[in-house]
């Protein structure tokens, strides 16, 4: 230390340094006591200070995670699902949003785990999808054609209905007369009138009289429901039509478990039968077409089917429990039953003008 330095130290030790801290006089205690004291602060308040920079930066790098993470959710909300292992293809898998438009890709892979009477959707892409007719997207309503809101709502609900009772009515997927559904229908319209009194009497119908092409049955004494639950997937569209009509078009993917009659068993076979169908409807004009309060006229109607049978038409799905329906390799053709975001093959798949077998690459 310089002789400097040596100096400065022994004069700011007799007269203090230059804003060292001054220890308050008793006076200048007693004073603060009292001023506290009347305040009601508690001792030490002025002895705060705010959280260090460090924590005040966790805190934002914390919100802004938050943040992104909640944006994700909110834009790709299947995908986040996926993550954290919702797509597992049990019956726990988070459930899909509703399909409001068309997928643009069919649904990934799924661990490849054996159906059972208690989880008949196990290890298929429909165990996250809704039951029955939470399955099927109605759209909002609004004033189209000769119909205001109200009326269009009215359509797109009754237009469901009709799905309703033609693919899931228990009486008619044991093979009953599907009289809601009928009752639906245009008695105007006499080309569907001939066609439900040929396919719903002839014990031998053809492509073209096949129930089937409307309706969703099986035989009781062949198959039964695996539980009580059928897994749908799709949506209803509408715009104006022909004659000023408000016509609604249906895409809807009905996945049938079914086991043997009689097979009650702990293992018992599962099979899924698996229907999508597309069905149009026309909400005629009464000023123009002559029809029925509360009934429609159907413009088309189609369908892909796969696990429902190979054979000549019977007017019932057939199962293919274990071989008795097998195809022959050289007339199947492999499609993935799961997949909506093509259209259905009108060539190949069971269709108003014809009828055809296709082979489900995934059940």
């Amino acid at each position: 230390m310089s002789e400097e330095e040596w100096e400065r130290f022994l004069r700011e030790s007799v007269t203090g340094a230059a804003g060292a801290p001054v220890e308050p006089s008793a006076r200048a205690r007693e004073v603060e006591r009292r001023l506290r004291e009347r305040s009601g602060q508690p001792e030490g308040w002025r002895t705060y200070s705010p959280a260090s920079p460090r924590r005040r930066t966790g805190w934002y790098v914390t919100g802004l995670v938050a943040a992104v993470a909640l944006l994700a959710v909110g834009l790709f909300p299947q995908q986040v699902v996926g993550w954290f292992g919702g797509n597992d293809g049990g019956q726990d898998g988070a459930p899909l949003a509703a399909e409001s438009e068309s997928p643009q890709e069919a649904p990934g892979a799924e661990p490849d785990l054996r159906p059972t009477l208690a989880e008949p959707f196990r290890g298929s892409p429909a165990a996250r999808w809704a039951d029955g007719a939470a399955g099927i997207t109605v759209p909002p309503a609004k004033a189209t054609a000769w119909m205001d809101a109200a009326q269009v709502e009215r359509a797109l609900r009754q237009s469901r209905d009709f799905l309703v009772a033609a693919g899931l009515d228990s009486r008619v997927l044991r093979g009953e007369r599907p009289t809601k559904a009928i009752a639906q229908l245009n008695p105007h319209q006499k080309d569907i009138q001939e066609y439900l009194r040929t396919a719903l009497s002839s014990t031998a119908p053809t492509d073209k009289t096949d129930p089937l092409l409307l309706f969703s049955r099986f035989r009781p004494e062949q198959a039964r429901l695996a539980g009580d639950t059928v897994k749908t997937r799709g949506r209803l569209t509408y715009r104006e039509g022909k004659r000023g009509a408000v016509e609604v078009t249906a895409d809807v993917t009905f996945v049938y478990p079914v086991t043997p009659t009689g097979d009650g068993g702990r293992d018992a076979e599962i099979v899924r039968t698996i229907v999508r169908r597309e069905v149009v409807m026309s909400w005629d004009d009464p000023a123009k077409v002559i029809t029925e309060p509360g009934t429609m006229s159907l413009v088309s109607y189609t369908l892909d089917m796969t696990n429902g049978g190979c054979s000549a038409p019977t007017g019932y799905f057939v199962p293919p429990f274990g071989t008795a329906d097998e195809q022959p390799a050289d007339e199947a053709h492999q499609v993935d039953p799961y997949d909506r975001s093509k259209p259905i093959d009108t060539r190949n798949g069971t269709t108003a003008t014809g009828n055809g077998c296709a082979t489900a690459n995934r059940s």
